[in-house]
C-alpha cells in the first residue's frame, strides 16, 4: 500500500517512499495530504451511502430527491474517484507501463469497475447501481493510507531529531571578518567560530580555544568532553562553556551526523529477507485477484445465471479483498519502528537484512581494549631493573612512544607529564611493530618498549624481573618491558579499567544461550584475569591486529553464527569477517565503514539491546506476515461468493474495501507495539 501511494501521488509519481523519509517535512506533506483527501472522501461518502440502494432497502430511507438518485450520486461520486483517488488512476497507467501488476492496479480497477457500470446504468436504464462501492472503496483504502503513514511518521522522529540537531546558521571567519552564512554554505577549509550555547554546525578540528561539548545527543556520552588545539568536534554537539575558532573538516553530507542520518534511512528503506517472499507473494496475488475477478464474474454470470448486477458484485468485491495491501505492509512497519527505536538508543542498524539477522547471533567476539574495557590505560607499576632509575627508564621509552598512536602510549606520555620529565628529542631509525611495540635510536642508545614477546626476538633477557612481571600479570595488568642497548630496563604496568556494564553485559549474553569469546592482543595471563573477573570462558590472547579475522573463522567453522564487536581501525577486517560486524563506541571511520551496527555509545550492553530488539522486531515481522496471508486465503472464497448459495454469506465491495483496510490498519498498529520493547531496553 505505502509505495504505492507515495510512488504514484499526483505530482510526486516518480517519487517513491525514499524521498518521503529522506526529508520528514516531506513525510509530514504527504500525511497531511492524505488526511486531506480522505476527509473530503468521507465526507461525500455520507450522503452517497445513504442514497445508495443498500440503504433504502435496508434502513427503509425516504430521503428527499432534488434531483433523480442515481445522478445524485454521479455528482457526489465523480470527484471522490478522479480526485481523492486519483493516484490509484495514475499509478496504474504508470504501473502498467513499466508492465508490472501492483495494489493500485487492484484498486483502480475495482473503482473504475464499479462507477463505470453505475455510470452505464445512469445513461442507460436507470436500474440499481454502484456509486457507493466506489466511493467507500476509495475512503476506506485512503484511510488505511493514512493510518499506516501516522504509524510510519512516529517511526521517523528519531530522524526528526537528528535533523534539529544541525543549527540552521554558523559563524565563520572570511576576509579576517566573521560572518554569520547558512550551514548550506559553510566550505571546507573555513574558520568557523563557536561561543558558549551554540550548536556545532560542522566537523570540525579546534585551532583556537578551550571549551568543553555535549556529544550525549550524536554520540550517547553522558559527560561533556573537554576540547582543546588539535581535538575533533562534531556537528550537532552544543558547546558548553568556552569560545573556540575551529577549522571545518567536513561539510554538509560528509559530517558524522549526515552519516548517521543516512544509516537511519537506509535501514528504514530496505527490505528485510521475509519481506522479499512477501513481496513476491504479493506480486502473484495481485495476479490471483485479476484472474479471481475475472473468474468469479464469468462463473457466476454464465455459469450461475444471475444478473450481471449481481456477477458484478461479487467479482468486484473479490477484486477488492485480495489486495494484498497487509502483507506488503507486513515488514517495512517493523522494520520502521524497530530502526527508528535503535536510532532513539544510539543503536544504528545499517539494514533491514542485519536487524532480522542480529536476532540469529549465537557467538560473539569481543575486542578487550575499547569495548569491555574503557580504552585508556593508566601506568599504575613502573619497576626498573638494578642499575637503572625509574624517572630514566621512563624519560627514553617515552621518546620512543611520541611517534606511536598506541593506548599504551599515551598512558606513558601521560604519566612522563605527570612526573615533570623532559623528553628527548633526538629519535632516530624509529620502527612500529604492529601489535608488539616500538624500537628507535635515542642519545645513540637502542631503545626497545613493548612485549616480552619482542623481547624474546631481540634476544633481551627478562630473567631478571622474571618474579615481577608474573606478579603484575596474576594481577591482570597489560606489561610494557622497556630494554636499553638490548639489557631489559624495567617495566610499566598498566591497567585500562573494565567498563561498568560489562560484566552485566556479559551475563545477560549468557541468558541468552550465546557463547562468548574476547580477543586482545594483550599477554595470556593478563587477558585471562580480565576474562575471569567478567566471567569469559574463551579467550584469544596475544592475537595480532592482521589475525583477528582468523579467529572470528573459528567460531563460524563451528557452523556459530557470529558477531564481532570491535572499535578500532585493526578491528575492521574481523568485523567484515563477522555475520554480523559491531562497531563500538562510534569506534572509528573505517569500524563503521564495515560494521553492520553501529554503538553510538562506548556502553557493551547496548550489544544485549540490539540483539532484544531485532528479536522482539522479527516476532512482529512473523506475526504481521501471518496476520496478512491468513486473511487472504480466507477472504477470498467469502467475497467470491463460495458460500452464498449454500449459507447465504456474501460481502458487498464496500464491505470487501472496510476489511482490506482494517487488515492494513491491523497490521501496521501491530508494528507500532514494538514499541512496548523499549521497556526491555533501559
Amino acid at each position: 500500500m505505502n509505495h504505492d501511494h507515495h510512488q504514484m501521488q499526483e505530482k510526486k509519481s516518480h517519487h517513491d517512499h525514499d524521498a518521503a523519509m529522506a526529508d520528514p517535512q516531506t513525510a509530514k506533506q504527504m500525511e497531511a495530504d492524505m488526511r486531506y483527501r480522505f476527509w473530503i472522501s468521507f465526507v461525500l461518502s455520507m450522503p452517497i451511502f445513504l442514497y445508495s440502494p443498500v440503504a433504502i432497502n435496508f434502513f427503509k430511507l425516504n430521503l428527499p430527491r432534488p434531483i433523480p438518485v442515481n445522478w445524485l450520486l454521479f455528482i457526489l461520486t465523480t470527484p471522490i474517484v478522479f480526485w481523492a483517488g486519483s493516484f490509484f488512476i495514475t499509478g496504474t497507467y504508470y504501473s502498467l507501463k513499466s508492465r508490472k501488476l501492483n495494489m493500485s492496479v487492484l484498486i483502480a480497477t475495482g473503482v473504475l469497475a464499479a462507477y463505470l457500470f453505475s455510470v452505464f446504468i445512469t445513461l442507460t436504464s436507470g436500474g440499481e447501481t454502484f456509486y457507493e462501492a466506489a466511493a467507500l472503496l476509495v475512503t476506506f483504502v485512503l484511510f488505511g493510507h493514512w493510518m499506516e503513514m501516522r504509524s510510519r511518521r512516529g517511526t521517523s522522529d528519531a530522524l526528526r531529531a537528528l535533523f534539529d540537531l544541525v543549527p540552521p546558521q554558523a559563524n565563520v571567519m572570511r576576509a579576517g571578518k566573521e560572518i554569520t552564512l547558512p550551514v548550506a554554505e559553510v566550505i571546507e577549509g573555513d574558520i568557523v567560530v563557536l561561543r558558549p550555547g551554540d550548536k556545532v554546525p560542522v566537523d570540525g578540528q579546534v585551532r583556537e580555544g578551550e571549551t568543553a561539548i555535549d556529544e550525549s545527543l550524536v554520540t550517547g556520552e553522558s559527560i561533556p568532553v573537554e576540547k582543546k588545539v588539535g581535538d575533533k568536534v562534531i556537528g550537532g554537539s552544543i558547546n558548553q562553556s568556552g569560545s573556540i575558532k575551529f577549522e571545518a573538516t567536513k561539510v554538509g553530507s560528509a559530517t558524522a551526523l549526515a552519516q548517521i542520518i543516512k544509516l537511519v534511512e537506509t535501514a528504514q528503506n530496505s527490505k528485510a529477507p521475509g519481506q522479499r517472499i512477501a513481496d513476491k507473494a504479493a506480486a502473484w496475488l495481485v495476479v490471483l485477484a485479476v484472474f479471481s475477478g475475472l473468474a468469479t464474474f464469468f462463473g457466476w454470470y454464465f455459469i450461475g445465471g444471475t444478473t450481471i448486477l449481481v456477477a458484478l458484485t461479487f467479482a468486484v468485491s473479490t477484486i477488492v479483498i485480495a489486495c494484498p495491501d497487509a502483507l506488503g505492509l507486513a515488514t517495512p512497519t517493523a522494520v520502521a519502528v524497530g530502526t527508528g527505536i535503535g536510532a532513539k538508543y544510539n543503536i544504528l542498524i545499517k539494514d533491514a537484512v542485519t536487524l532480522e539477522q542480529t536476532s540469529k547471533i549465537q557467538a560473539v567476539v569481543l575486542d578487550k581494549t575499547g569495548t569491555l574495557t574503557e580504552g585508556k590505560p593508566k601506568i599504575t607499576d613502573l619497576i626498573s631493573a638494578s642499575g637503572f632509575s625509574a624517572d630514566e627508564i621512563l624519560r627514553l621509552g617515552a621518546a620512543v612512544e611520541v611517534k606511536s598512536g598506541h593506548p599504551l602510549s599515551k598512558a606513558i606520555l601521560a604519566e612522563t607529564a605527570r612526573r615533570n620529565i623532559i623528553i628527548p628529542e633526538n629519535v632516530e631509525k624509529f620502527l612500529s611493530l604492529s601489535g608488539l611495540g616500538v624500537e628507535a635510536m635515542v642519545e645513540g642508545k637502542h631503545i626497545v618498549v613493548g612485549t616480552e614477546k619482542l623481547m624474546k626476538e631481540r634476544n633481551v633477557d627478562t630473567a631478571s624481573l622474571r618474579n615481577q612481571i608474573d606478579q603484575l600479570l596474576i594481577e591482570g595488568k597489560t606489561l610494557v618491558i622497556i630494554a636499553i642497548d638490548e639489557k631489559i630496563a624495567g617495566i610499566a604496568a598498566a591497567q585500562d579499567p573494565v567498563k561498568p556494564t560489562a560484566k552485566k553485559a556479559i551475563l545477560k549474553l549468557k541468558d541468552l544461550g550465546i557463547e562468548i569469546a574476547m580477543i586482545t592482543g594483550d599477554n595470556k595471563k593478563t587477558a585471562e584475569a580480565i576474562a575471569g573477573q567478567l566471567g569469559i570462558e574463551r579467550v584469544f590472547a596475544e592475537v595480532l591486529p592482521e589475525d583477528k579475522a582468523k579467529y572470528v573463522k573459528t567460531l563460524q567453522a563451528e557452523k556459530k553464527f557470529t558477531a564481532m564487536v570491535g572499535d578500532g581501525v585493526n578491528d575492521a577486517p574481523a568485523l567484515a569477517q563477522a555475520d554480523i560486524g559491531i562497531a563500538i563506541g562510534a569506534g572509528t571511520d573505517v569500524a563503521i565503514e564495515t560494521a553492520n551496527i553501529v554503538l553510538m555509545k562506548s556502553d557493551p550492553y547496548d550489544i544485549v539491546r540490539a540483539i532484544t530488539l531485532s528479536k522482539a522486531t522479527v516476532k512482529k515481522m512473523k506475526q504481521n506476515l501471518f496476520w496478512a496471508g491468513i486473511y487472504n486465503v480466507l477472504a477470498i472464497p467469502v467475497a467470491a461468493g463460495v458460500f452464498y448459495n449454500s449459507f447465504g454469506i456474501s460481502l458487498r465491495p464496500e464491505i470487501s474495501a472496510l476489511l482490506m483496510s482494517a487488515s492494513s490498519i491491523i497490521v501496521a498498529t501491530n508494528a507500532v507495539l514494538l514499541k512496548k520493547v523499549e521497556a526491555r531496553l533501559r
